[in-house]
């Protein structure tokens, strides 16, 4: 009785006295937990799920980088749990010498690793949901503030928590039980002190580490477009692959930092040659922390780049709009007509400018289309591709102020300022009344600009004979007026709004479908006996009686442009997925300065005898802080500048692989994500200092 008080005396004291390791272990679980709460927790709430559209790229970007988030948790919180049980084998070899069995420690043991694992994990779920009500709050009041904005839980993101939970008891209770099953107590007791040496190749490894990154990149980015245009063949699943080199290659740029660093060493070949050795030593989980930390800045920068690259565009596009406000609208339709609108303008104190309405009428188009065969297809020539907005020259004119003439036989389709536009054509060879069946022979005439006018569906000019002859007999299902009008004086959001909410009721449930909802191929379709797609459930729907979401104000088909509502609006729809993406950001890169931080910590630390031994030979505090940066500096910059450049390079790749070029709202995209990661390369390098002269403290370098 009195050897077993004095066995769990002598326990306890060990406990305490290795308290640091398991405050770290606590802390790096606590850490896992909350992020992944916080982000789950974020990622399905009905405000963030209204917002994002299902099957989009916004969302499967969100999917994508929570993924890679919760690959670096795991990892992450395996490598802290492997560093507590390396200083916990310490205890176990001296109870074992002691004369402890395997059968009397292991209820000790695995009732504080269940308890520290336990603990620490429910607590981070635990303050995950506080965590991202105090950020979301935080966005709100710098953003914009309002009752759709209103944070709301899904409490089925627990799922995803307790699932994590689970797998942290559970892996370590099973690395408790691993280190209780080992039988040499020497090997026990020298395995805080273990090295985990790497493979060493030459200095070639580096340079075609970031050769082998870059191809894989372009190689992944790539192959869906080679697949398109060699094969006529729609991507496979498993394309996603071919990025596997991007991973190879930055395992080898990251053992390069941790055997060689980036440093010259011709003039002095022995420089930084004691922190080297120590990194080179634990270079096993060095270079593993590494990759992580970079996926996790990579990650970071992909979401901080989402909101330049999205949102300058939309406010360079509300800055050009010539006309405070345009809409469109079927001809079958009772839309309130001048008079009324002015008097609705008379309630806020506001007269109209500028003033300018025109017909237009719906045609079908020719033009190359893609025929599917299963996963191949091919692209051949339809009469009736799909439904263009035809105008004539004049109306065209009295619209947009520009002189064009227009050649009798042919079409000037229409398209942005910058030619970005995706809804146009160039090879239609006839229009076609959708009544009459009459059809029109035409010729492409070259492109007009002019941004109103582009959309979710194509328009086109023809000329005024033209138009006359084409568009006789047209029902006004397939007729419609354009209108547009400036405030004369400050513009009111009231008065938009008012005016925005009785457009919407003025219609009736034949315009209730969205903007990619294309009636002549519904036509096409259905003559030659198949189901129409719009028609089935793979069809994104629209509702009047959700008029404010972001889904209808995106993609009804006849969504009016109001500036001052769009720039209200945009930013308060946008608003949700902009704080999705800037706390995937923080997520991403706490994480990444945590991991360095211990990373950092860790090397230091269990090799401070080296430092002890260093002290007493005489070397001098400069040399020794010196030791310090580099081992930190490695730890800290490489990921920061491989992760930052990549998805800097990724970038440009998505803007240019859009259309080809890149246009000027891109190149100023460019450089606020360039700013950016100054900003971040500045926030970086202030961790980096901090952790630093926290080593040196620790380590006692004056």
């Amino acid at each position: 009785m009195t050897q077993t008080f004095h066995m769990k005396a002598m326990e306890r004291k060990l406990q305490r006295a290795d308290r640091k390791q398991s405050v770290l272990y606590l802390f790096c679980n606590f850490m896992a937990l909350t992020i992944i709460s916080a982000y789950s927790a974020l990622m399905f709430s009905p405000t963030v799920q209204r917002v994002f559209p299902e099957g989009g790229d916004s969302r499967k970007q969100m999917y994508m980088i929570f993924v890679m988030t919760l690959i670096g948790c795991v990892v992450f919180t395996i490598y802290a749990l492997g560093l507590f049980f390396r200083h916990k084998s310490g205890q176990l070899g001296i109870l074992m010498a002691l004369g402890a069995s395997r059968k009397r420690l292991a209820p000790g043991l695995f009732r504080e690793v269940f308890f520290l694992s336990g603990v620490s994990a429910a607590a981070g779920i635990v303050a995950g949901f506080p965590f991202v009500w105090i950020i979301w709050q935080g966005f709100r009041l710098i953003l914009v503030d309002s009752s759709d904005m209103a944070l709301s839980f899904d409490f089925r993101c627990l799922s995803v928590s307790l699932s994590f939970l689970i797998l942290v008891v559970g892996f370590a209770c099973l690395t408790a039980w691993r280190y209780l099953k080992r039988t040499d107590i020497m090997e026990v007791i020298r395995e805080e002190h273990i090295n985990e040496p790497v493979k060493e190749l030459g200095r070639w490894c580096g340079p075609v580490g970031f050769l082998v990154l870059f191809l894989g990149a372009v190689l992944g980015y790539s192959a869906p477009y080679f697949c398109h245009i060699w094969f006529s063949l729609y991507p496979p699943e498993w394309i996603g692959v071919l990025y596997a080199p991007v991973f190879a290659g930055l395992y080898m740029v990251m053992l390069h930092t941790v055997v060689h660093g980036w440093k010259s060493r011709k003039k002095n070949p022995y420089r930084n040659i004691i922190s080297r050795s120590m990194m080179k030593f634990q270079g096993r989980q060095t270079v593993n922390n590494l990759i992580v930390v970079t996926v996790l800045i990579a990650g970071g920068c992909f979401a901080i780049f989402y909101l330049p690259g999205n949102g300058i565009p939309a406010i360079v596009r509300y800055a050009r709009q010539p006309y405070d406000y345009f809409y469109n609208y079927r001809a079958d339709q009772d839309i309130p007509g001048r008079e009324e609108i002015e008097a609705l303008g008379e309630e806020y104190e506001l007269t109209f400018k500028d003033w300018e309405e025109c017909d237009y009428i719906v045609l079908g188009m020719g033009g190359d289309g893609m025929i599917e065969e299963g996963r191949h297809y091919h692209v051949e020539y339809i009469p009736l591709l799909g439904e263009e907005k035809i105008l004539s020259e004049d109306a065209y004119c009295a619209l947009t102020g520009q002189e064009i003439d227009v050649k009798p036989g042919t079409y000037m389709n229409l398209t942005n300022e910058e030619e970005t536009s995706l809804y146009t054509n160039k090879t239609a060879k006839e229009f076609t009344n959708m009544v009459t069946r009459e059809q029109l022979f035409t010729e492409f005439a070259g492109y007009a600009h002019y941004d109103l006018l582009t959309g979710e569906v194509g328009c086109s000019v023809l000329d005024n004979d033209d138009y006359a002859r084409i568009s006789e007999s047209l029902t006004d299902e397939w007729r419609g007026r354009m209108v547009r009008f400036n405030v004369d004086g400050e513009d009111s959001y009231s008065f938009a709004n008012a005016f925005y909410r009785l457009f919407v009721s003025s219609f009736d449930e034949s315009c209730e479908y969205a903007s990619f909802y294309d009636r002549v191929q519904k036509i096409r379709e259905n003559e030659a006996g198949q189901v129409y797609w719009g028609d089935t459930d793979s069809m994104s729907k629209v509702s009047y009686e959700q008029s404010d979401s972001f889904v209808f104000r995106q993609w009804w088909a006849y969504q009016p442009s109001f500036r001052i509502l769009d720039q209200n609006d945009y930013l308060r729809n946008m608003a949700v997925m902009f704080m999705m993406f800037l706390f995937i950001f923080i997520v991403c890169m706490i994480t990444a300065l945590v991991v360095c931080y211990t990373r950092c910590q860790t090397i230091a630390l269990n090799n401070r005898y080296i430092f002890e031994d260093l002290k007493k030979l005489g070397a001098p505090p400069a040399f020794l802080k010196n030791e310090v940066k580099s081992q930190c500096g490695n730890v800290f910059r490489t990921p920061a500048l491989v992760g930052t450049t990549a998805m800097y390079v990724l970038f440009i790749m998505i803007l240019y692989g859009n259309d080809g070029r890149i246009v000027q709202t891109e190149w100023f995209a460019m450089l606020v994500c360039l700013a950016l990661l100054v900003v971040i390369g500045l926030g970086i390098y202030t961790v980096y200092r901090a952790t630093v002269r926290n080593v040196e403290r620790r380590l006692g370098i004056g």
